[in-house]
């Protein structure tokens, strides 16, 4: 295995491989700055240029702008309120409002360094993960998958606001919205009122950007003011106030890297949920719960630290099994395909150099994505001092062509006003809107999971000891924040009633 591990660095460092990475690697830097776009795009564009290279050279093009894109959707988050990628929700109930105090370069060099330090982990992670993944998957089934996945949205609906109600209520509307067209594993439509267009289902694209940057940009147009209210984030120590903030939260980074790596080798399931649980984790074992969601920095560390060692254990059903848990996956693992290399336990006796050379490229391009954010940072977070009226018309025609380029057709539009209405209205109303998205992510996971068990067990399948175990929890975590929100209610309530004495 040393002797492979050598050989696989030597591979990665010849100048075709690692100029391969750093063209991928600036790729994926510049699609993830963009809100909406993501890996699977940065992927897709790739994607035509590796027929005709050298397969390895083609993988290490390809893993430079998936391994990159994690880091860089970081900005959008931070900076305007939009999720870059379905992995960096979470990142945006404390980010963003630390952004909003003047705090952005400090949230960003805090995320950086801690997706560097996720990334490096999710690859030491892996290269266990690839010995033992086979045993781990096997153990895992439909129904603990199913389970995972209601699990996720739990976290996700019960802790991104004060309301957890309100959260599951808008995280289940987010499910009925996924399930628009064609019902996974069979040939029925639902939604579509007849039409074609609606066949094909809602973009993640046109969800995110309606409900996110769309409403905060006509808040910031409307008041006419800039996202951040001060200059002290320009300071260019503040990047390094961002790095000690992560190095005092260490121990937090690397039990989400580690959980991040673990939830990462579930197919389907773990790209659209771990940064959920590892905010919710986060919450949950901290002194001072209440101070999530309104610019605690260990709100952006868990999650980006989880998000980027997610990356790796996603490569180890893809590797291993054919079994790509993500859009981004399932390009690589066609491109893998395209290039000689059918995924599979031949990855690991026949091809088991080219398998650790990814973890080096990996690991590498998580590096120099960590230095070139930093190099930029300071920069791209001059953007929350641009005042409403000279931000606004920059943003939107990108928004716009992000949402148009789904199909293509002028439907897309009209789906980003209507989804840009209902933001507007849970925004002003106070309902959680991260929850909706994170239950559109997961609709066709879960509905797919949940016809397979059926099918195999029927309703045998409650009775499984994972089913229960996972059930469980999820049951205990939506109580305890449910009494949580009781108390921290009444707790303002007799505040209020004695400031008014």
């Amino acid at each position: 295995m040393l002797e492979a591990t050598i050989e696989a660095a030597g591979l990665i460092l010849q100048p075709a491989q690692f100029g391969s990475l750093l063209i991928g690697c600036a790729l994926g830097f510049v699609v993830g700055v963009f809100p909406g776009l993501g890996g699977v795009t940065g992927l897709a564009i790739l994607f035509p240029f590796i027929y005709g290279m050298a397969p390895l050279a083609g993988i290490a093009l390809l893993l430079g702008a998936f391994a990159v894109t994690h880091t860089a959707d970081t900005f959008s988050s931070v900076l305007i309120g939009v999720p870059g990628s379905s992995g960096s929700q979470a990142t945006i109930l404390d980010g963003y409002p630390l952004a909003k105090q003047g705090q952005a370069t400090k949230a960003l060099s805090a995320a950086f360094a801690s997706s560097v330090f996720g990334g490096i982990t999710g690859g030491i992670a892996l290269f266990f993960l690839l010995v033992a993944g086979r045993f781990i998957i096997l153990a895992i089934g439909s129904p603990e998958l199913l389970m995972l996945g209601i699990l996720g949205l739990s976290m996700a609906a019960v802790v991104s606001g004060t309301a957890p109600l309100a959260g599951l209520t808008a995280g289940a509307l987010g499910v009925l919205v996924g399930g628009v067209g064609i019902a996974p594993g069979s040939m029925e439509y639902r939604f579509t009122f007849g039409t074609f267009y609606l066949m094909e289902g809602v973009s993640l694209a046109v969800v995110a950007l309606g409900l996110f940057a769309v409403p905060e940009l006509y808040e910031l147009l409307r008041k006419d003011r800039a996202i951040a209210r001060t200059v002290q984030a320009l300071d260019p120590g503040q990047n390094w106030e961002g790095v000690k903030a992560f190095w005092a939260n260490r121990w937090l980074s690397l039990r989400s890297a580690l959980l991040g790596a673990g939830i990462g080798i579930i197919p389907g399931v773990g790209g659209a949920v771990v940064d959920w649980i590892a905010y919710g984790f986060a919450r949950q074992s901290s002194r001072n719960p209440e101070q999530f969601g309104h610019g605690d920095i260990r709100g952006v560390i868990a999650p980006e630290s989880a998000n980027n060692a997610k990356s790796a254990g996603a490569l180890v059903p893809t590797l291993l099994f054919g079994l790509p848990g993500s859009g981004s996956m399932a390009i690589l693992l066609g491109g893998l395909a395209v290039l000689g290399y059918i995924p599979g336990p031949t990855m690991i006796s026949e091809y088991l150099p080219v398998s650790l050379m990814m973890i080096w490229g990996l690991i590498i391009a998580n590096i120099i994505a960590c230095a070139g954010a930093f190099a930029f940072a300071r920069f791209i977070a001059k953007l929350t001092l641009v005042r409403g009226r000279v931000l606004v018309p920059l943003a939107m025609p990108i928004i716009i062509v992000a949402a148009h380029q789904w199909s293509f057709h002028h439907g897309d539009l009209i789906k980003l006003g209507v989804f840009a209405l209902l933001g507007l209205f849970m925004m002003k109303g106070g309902i959680p809107r991260a929850p909706f998205l994170i239950g559109f992510v997961l609709s066709m996971s879960l509905e797919r999971y949940l016809r397979i068990s059926l099918s195999l067990y029927g309703f045998g399948f409650l009775a499984r000891p994972g089913v229960i175990i996972l059930g469980a929890f999820t049951v205990a975590v939506i109580v305890f924040f449910l009494i949580q929100s009781v108390k921290e209610r009444k707790l303002v309530h007799s505040r209020a009633a004695r400031e008014e004495e």
